[in-house]
């Protein structure tokens, strides 16, 4: 997990300034940036006091102690607006990011450490867990620095990403596989990168990046199609806009047809 992050955060931060991100140094900056960052956590699991054993509670609460109040990782509203955030090398660097980055900190240090961990994807923010999903277990959120969360903590977490308070369901709580992970943070660099025209070329680059991973959303190849007209490549996009409405057709035939309408206006601008 902690690989493909810091992989992802290298070709983000490349795609957003031509640059590593930090800890590369050209030559082999890509490299020396991953293996910094991996003997970081390797760092941060060796500060964990020993412990022959430990409770869910009590590995949440030691890696609380540590990385939450010792060490000040955490998160902030401005967090936000910052690609660094979603940059796992720049979260280690600067101990601030958004909730699933953190969490990924949490979990690679813990993991290190020998805890039972996994990541939960809620709609709208990123918590762990300690110890078995399915029986006794322990809820963390590293963006508040790793405090404990009860059942009531978790609706109000929801309720305040999403503007509805329900009770969450056992599915809502399901451990979170690397793929959901991954994908989860590519969405969030093409949500950064989507509002700032001028850094299409950051969107395309995380657009091409979850078109590989199985299982991806079918929508992510008509918004790849829309930027590529936007960025002028009005053929290729063309293209691309009928290959999805050819795709979509038979589900969904009348937004395949407004989709070809704007494949043909596409094509149009070369005039």
């Amino acid at each position: 997990m902690a690989l493909l992050c810091l992989l992802i955060g290298v070709e983000a931060a490349t795609a957003h300034t031509g640059r590593t991100a930090p800890g590369g140094h050209e030559p082999g900056g890509h490299e020396q940036a991953v293996l910094e960052a991996e003997i970081e956590l390797d760092r941060l699991a060796g500060l964990l006091p020993y412990a022959a054993s430990r409770t869910p509670e009590q590995w949440a609460h030691a890696l609380e102690e540590l990385l939450g109040r010792e060490l000040g990782f955490h998160g902030l509203p401005e967090d936000y607006r910052r690609l660094e955030s979603s940059l796992l090398q720049s979260v280690l660097h600067r101990r601030r990011g958004l909730p699933i980055l953190l969490s990924v900190v949490w979990m690679e240090v813990a993991r290190r450490a020998g805890a039972p961990v996994y990541g939960v994807g809620l709609p709208g923010h990123f918590v762990i867990g300690f110890g078995d999903p399915a029986g006794s277990h322990a809820l963390a959120d590293p963006y508040n620095g790793g405090r404990l969360l009860s059942a009531g903590d978790l609706e109000l977490l929801v309720a305040g990403a999403t503007g509805t308070r329900t009770p969450l369901s056992a599915a809502t709580l399901h451990p979170a596989g690397p793929l959901e992970i991954v994908l989860r943070i590519l969405n969030n660099i093409r949500a950064w990168a989507a509002i700032r025209p001028e850094q299409s070329g950051v969107q395309l680059w995380a657009l091409d990046f979850s078109l590989l991973l199985p299982h991806r959303p079918a929508r992510l190849r008509h918004e790849r199609a829309r930027l590529l007209v936007e960025r002028g490549d009005f053929l290729g996009g063309a293209a691309e806009l009928e290959e999805y409405a050819s795709a979509i057709e038979a589900m969904e035939p009348g937004e395949a047809e407004q989709v070809r309408k704007a494949a043909r206006a596409a094509r149009a601008r070369l005039n």
